[in-house]
């Protein structure tokens, strides 16, 4: 069974996603493996510059000798139909994508040298068998899944997606400490969570895990993002990468609302399976059913289109957040989600159907800080879900939220940059200038002095520093309780 083809990758230039930087460190080997799946090198094609698609293609079915100068032809031939400028850089650009990806590889020449007009190209022999069994059909069965012979009428595209939905949206409330859903992520989510450095936990439990700069700028990413940025850690973590990629690319590649079977799955292909169902990607009536429907979010994992279609939080897309010059902030939703991050950094008041008030200040700024959100972070946050009326009124992006409150959200970023604490032992009430002077020396001599304030006789030392100073205390303090007893003993036996 042939997989339906559609080119809905990215625009002209080099790739330079996440999956593409990940791809790139694969060995020759991995990708000879990797290759021999059709459902992987549509998966690949997909993710391929617009003209590095046009090169694939046009040699896919060409059997004589093609040249540097052959593909600048073509490159050209695009050109003169009104696609881009530079032919030249995107010539350049789209083989070293497909140098990088070992699709095609320079005879007689390292790919990352110059390359001569007359420079033979070779294709991949077993990217250029399988990718042709992909749009044409045929090799092994279950390439692209083994279609189950009867569909569930429950189980829906609509049913999936709220499904898909679900799933995702409980590790984003758990992220940002949200109690909209009592359901919370399994521990392999969370594990992958603390490895991915999107939360942290101050102590050894993952429930008591925190968000992070990092986790609030996955945040501010798209969903097709916010996936591969957890599924790459998850690779990272698997026993057999290449088959758990391949596993993933042909999930990418089967039918929205068909069940698949099992059956033709290795017992690594259903470990990945049983995980993939806790991000939302897979649905499975239950965890022994022989059927499983892959959702909107796996199916687009290669794609350009929408991994969530909803309906239920529409507004968001076109922007939902006004904000005013004295600090006040009203937000235009219901969604559970955006209002708990909202609640990060800035001061919730009230809250109304659809409609939640608040105000920024500066101790909801220094919270949002204290858990590594960054000022600019903040800003863009705000920006890119600015109310279009805000638009409307700033006529461009560089005035679009109020100057004031821009800067002063910086400023008291820079205000908690410039205080440090540090922690310590103060030490103060000295009997004397004496015995202040030989502390401050000693702790001085250890490297443990902070601070110290010699005209009201105290001494701040460092943490680690504190039980040798506070010993050597003792040991005087016992030193003169011996001497004034030696001298009271001396004097009781005198003569008078």
């Amino acid at each position: 069974m042939a997989a339906s083809f559609a080119a809905t990758g990215g625009a002209d230039g080099p790739a330079e996603s996440p999956l593409f930087s990940f791809l790139d460190r694969l060995s020759p080997s991995m990708f000879t493996r990797l290759y021999a799946a059709p459902a992987s090198c549509l998966s690949i094609f997909r993710l391929l510059p617009i003209t590095a698609r046009h090169v694939v293609l046009n040699m896919l079915w060409y059997d004589e000798v093609v040249r540097v100068q052959d593909v600048a032809l073509w490159v050209r031939e695009r050109k003169s139909e009104g696609a881009d400028k530079g032919e030249r850089r995107q010539l350049t650009s789209s083989l070293s994508a497909l140098f990088h990806l070992h699709i095609l590889t320079p005879r007689g020449a390292h790919p990352s040298s110059a390359l001569r007009d007359d420079t033979a190209l070779d294709m991949s022999e077993g990217f250029r068998d399988s990718f042709r069994l992909a749009l044409t059909g045929g090799g092994k069965k279950g390439s692209f899944g083994a279609a189950a012979p009867e569909q569930d009428d429950e189980v829906t595209v609509q049913f999936l997606d709220n499904y898909a939905e679900t799933q995702w949206e409980t590790i984003q409330h758990f992220m940002v400490g949200s109690d909209a859903g009592a359901k919370k992520p399994g521990d392999k989510v969370l594990v992958l969570l603390a490895k991915s450095g999107l939360m942290m936990s101050p102590t050894a439990s993952l429930r008591t895990m925190r968000i992070t700069s990092k986790g609030f700028q996955f945040l501010l990413e798209d969903v097709n993002t916010q996936l591969w940025d957890l599924l790459l850690v998850y690779l990272e973590e698997s026993q057999d990468l290449v088959e758990t990629i391949g596993f993933l690319f042909m999930l990418s590649s089967l039918e929205l609302g068909r069940a698949y079977l099992t059956d033709s799955l290795s017992d690594a292909q259903l470990g990945v399976l049983r995980d993939l169902a806790d991000y939302g990607l897979v649905y499975r009536p239950d965890s022994r059913s022989s059927r499983f429907y892959p959702t909107r979010l796996a199916t687009t994992l290669t794609s350009s289109a929408p991994p969530l279609v909803s309906s239920r939080h529409t507004n968001e897309e076109k922007g939902f957040i006004v904000l005013e010059t004295n600090y006040k902030l009203y937000a235009y939703t219901s969604n559970p989600l955006q209002i708990s991050v909202l609640g990060l950094f800035a001061h919730l008041k009230t809250r109304f159907a659809n409609f939640v008030t608040g105000h920024i200040t500066r101790e909801s700024i220094r919270r949002g800080l204290s858990n590594g959100i960054t000022a600019n972070q903040i800003i863009s946050y705000l920006s890119s879900r600015a109310h279009p009326q805000m638009r409307v009124q700033a006529g461009s992006d560089d005035k679009l939220l109020p100057t004031t409150v821009v800067d002063q959200i910086r400023l008291w970023e820079h205000e908690r940059r410039r205080i440090q604490t540090t922690d310590g032992y103060l030490y103060d009430d000295f009997s004397s200038s004496h015995d202040y002077d030989l502390v401050v020396n000693y702790a001085r001599e250890i490297g443990a002095v902070v601070l110290e304030v010699p005209r009201t006789r105290k001494v701040f030392v460092t943490a680690d520093g504190h039980l040798q100073v506070r010993e050597f205390i003792k040991r005087r303090m016992a030193a003169a309780q011996q001497e004034a007893a030696a001298s009271a003993a001396a004097t009781e036996g005198a003569p008078v």
